[in-house]
């Protein structure tokens, strides 16, 4: 075991020569603990090299206190660090003098040995360090939350309702497993419409009235209110917490203390939740797991679909994975029979969804930017028709009001002169009224644009957003009630003659279900380079089309797109997992996740190399690169790829390996590394790869570098 007596003995002689120099009696050391003296602590330093457990002496009066999973602040590196109390022990493999503990920040066990096992796991998965995830799973403190009283006793759950899953095959029997504390694990593919949450509160008070905890992990705030919702009417208030950074720090951390203290066994919540410490967990749920906000942005940039894989093995825990589409990763977990299918009928699934209806558009082309070219006739007949039935949705894949703009005679993009980023108007006040179009990118507003091409000043729109789909929506049907809902505002009030104009992922729910919806310029979620462009854009049309009204009642869903596109007859037959098994074989046979293990190492083009010239990669490890990343400002399309080019060879790591002897210079340029491997390498890839950021580590080379396994988009 790893001792820290060495970084912290120091500063306890530093701190013995001060108070010698003041003229002071130094204070002698206090007692070690006559119980298990020693504790093992890690540190808050997020040094690759530093990546391990420390050793400290226990005083005597900090010993109640000094529990494992609490809080406590170490001497380290001449300075206190705040740092977890993992275990004590009796003895430590140290020879030397142990420094003690400075203090025990709280007493308040918020570290469980369950959700530590997992952090561990996960920065083994994910080739990162324990303290980044421990970042993760703990919340911020408060301490004035922590002193006070906890809530009182909650009255019995109230008669079992019914439990639901009827209509699924092998929907019962996954209940029935769940109450006898089995571990099922099952892929759910789900029927339309709100009752959604009402299957998962069903699944969710089985496992509550077995004795079991659970979590569920959703993607926004609008599905955990919606949840919220159907768990307070259906077990009573009081009996599940939320975990979301939308709450605030305080009522988040007063959360948090209510399930890591037992006061509650449900904990429902965005990403972070999958490290919620839930007692005597039996159940753990994730809803939408294609959904982009399910991965996290922090180092070591785990999924949370992982995180909840890896916790259910770990805590013998059931797992289902719900949606109303099938990611790709999902489709390998069927398709090896790590889990199982929930499903529906085909009756049942035809009955349940609205009619689907191709009509394709010259516009998906280019060719035509007006209204009249966007719409076609059986788009317009489902508005005209669905606004007599009631509210209609219209989903525009982009926002803005003009975000493409090309040359009016050759075609050619407009660019911006200064960065070279896409041009358009970003809405009406400032765009074609104005005629200054502004770069995407760097916000520059371009007055005199020439096209470089052909010397012309016309401009043309290639792409047309939410904004100015509205407005021609708003002349073409000057009787409906025009909404246009805010990705970062509040839902919506939606009339009952409204037409919803919305990007996806936004569209407003309505009691009763929209009569129709259009699903606009589709085709431009395919054309996206992006490796999960059609499995995104079917979920986001199986998303959009959930909320309309069953065929039985009339609704009805029309999509301008290319009829031969795969995601597209997949929407039609309503048959998501079909279009995941194609996308598993397509990448099994390209070489991509979930098929092999993809390791994404980006940073400066010395630390690059260095960092791959000394991992001892596995055997059949490929190196695709280096390449040049080119960074951009570029804000309104986080999805997007920056583009890159390939180094000359004299950069190249085999060049490198010829001059290893030679005093290196420092390259600054960004380069993207991919290391391929087949998938059962994946625990020896990650190893290997956190071993060479320690040795780089430990060496202090210059240059920063990041390391991300299996990213959503590698391309």
């Amino acid at each position: 075991m790893s001792t820290g007596s060495d970084a912290s003995s120091s500063g306890d002689q530093l701190e013995l020569l001060r108070a010698a120099t003041r003229g002071r009696k130094p204070k002698p050391p206090a007692a070690a603990a006559a119980q298990l003296p020693v504790a093992r602590v890690t540190v808050d330093v997020p040094l690759p090299h530093l990546d391990r457990v420390f050793d400290y002496l226990v005083p005597e009066p900090m010993s109640v206190a000094a529990q494992p999973g609490v809080r406590v602040r170490v001497r380290f590196g001449g300075q206190d660090i705040e740092g977890y109390l993992l275990e004590r022990v009796d003895e430590s493999g140290h020879q030397g003098r142990l420094a003690p503990l400075r203090k025990v920040v709280s007493p308040e066990p918020v570290l469980t040995p369950p959700v530590l096992r997992l952090c561990r796991a996960v920065a083994e998965r994910y080739a990162g360090n324990l303290t980044d995830v421990l970042r993760l799973a703990v919340p911020p403190r408060h301490a004035r939350v922590e002193q006070a009283g906890r809530p009182e006793a909650r009255e019995p759950l109230p008669p079992e309702t019914v439990a639901g899953w009827e209509r699924y095959r092998a929907g019962p029997a996954l209940l029935a497993r769940i109450a006898a504390g089995d571990a099922p694990r099952a892929v759910w593919q789900a029927l339309p419409g709100p009752a959604w949450c009402d299957d998962l509160a069903a699944a969710i008070e089985t496992a509550l009235r077995a004795g079991r905890g659970s979590l569920v992990v959703l993607p926004d705030k609008r599905d955990v209110d919606a949840l919220d919702q159907t768990l307070t009417r259906r077990l009573g208030p009081g009996r599940h917490a939320r975990l979301e950074a939308d709450l605030g720090p305080t009522t988040r951390y007063r959360n948090f203390l209510a399930v890591s203290r037992g006061d509650v066994k449900v904990a429902i919540g965005t990403r972070a939740t999958a490290f919620a410490p839930v007692h005597d967990l039996g159940l753990v749920v994730i809803w939408d797991d294609g959904d982009e906000m399910h991965a996290e942005p922090r180092s070591p940039y785990p999924h949370a679909r992982e995180v909840l894989a890896l916790r259910a093995e770990l805590e013998g825990a059931a797992l289902i994975a719900g949606s109303w589409s099938q990611s790709v990763e999902c489709a390998a977990w069927l398709r090896t029979g790590w889990a199982r299918p929930v499903a529906a009928d085909r009756a049942v699934v035809r009955g349940a969804w609205p009619r689907i209806q191709v009509a394709a558009t010259a516009f998906g082309g280019g060719d035509d930017p007006s209204a009249h070219g966007r719409l076609p006739s059986p788009a317009w007949r489902a508005i005209n028709d669905g606004l007599k039935r009631g509210p209609v949705l219209v989903q525009v894949p982009r926002a803005g009001y003009l975000p493409g703009l090309a040359c009016q005679d050759c075609r050619h993009p407009a660019r911006c002169e200064h960065c070279h980023g896409p041009l358009g108007f970003p809405s009406a006040s400032r765009g074609d009224q104005a005629g200054l179009p502004e770069c995407r990118w760097c916000g520059r507003v371009t007055a005199a644009w020439r096209c470089t091409t052909c010397q012309s000043r016309r401009l043309r729109a290639t792409t047309v957003g939410v904004g100015r789909t509205a407005e021609e929506l708003g002349q073409a049907f000057p009787g409906a009630a025009v909404v246009v809902p805010q990705a970062d505002g509040p839902t919506p009030h939606v009339p009952a003659n409204a037409l919803v104009v919305s990007t996806p992922g936004i569209e407003p729910p309505v009691e009763g279900g929209y009569a129709a919806a259009v699903l606009l310029d589709a085709g431009r979620l395919l054309e996206r380079p992006d490796l999960r462009a059609s499995e995104d854009a079917l979920r986001r049309w199986l998303g959009a089309s959930a909320q309309v009204r069953p065929s039985q009642e009339g609704g009805a869903v029309v999509i301008t797109a290319d009829p031969q596109a795969p995601a597209v007859q997949a929407l039609v037959r309503i048959d998501p997992g079909s279009q995941a098994e194609r996308e598993l074989d397509e990448r099994t046979e390209l070489g991509f996740p979930p098929a092999v293990v993809l390791a994404d190492v980006t940073g400066t083009a010395t630390a690059v190399n260095s960092l791959v010239r000394t991992a001892q990669l596995p055997e059949g490890t490929q190196t695709l690169g280096p390449t040049e990343v080119l960074t951009s400002s570029v804000a309104d399309e986080p999805r997007a790829q920056p583009p890159r080019r390939h180094i000359p060879r004299a950069a190249t790591l085999a060049g490198l390996e010829e001059k290893r002897d030679e005093p290196e210079e420092i390259d600054e340029t960004q380069v993207r590394v991919l290391l391929r491997a087949p998938r059962g390498e994946l625990a020896n890839l990650a190893r290997a790869l956190h071993a060479a950021a320690a040795i780089r580590s430990s060496r202090r080379e210059p240059g920063a570098t990041r390391i991300q396994l299996d990213p959503l988009n590698p391309g």
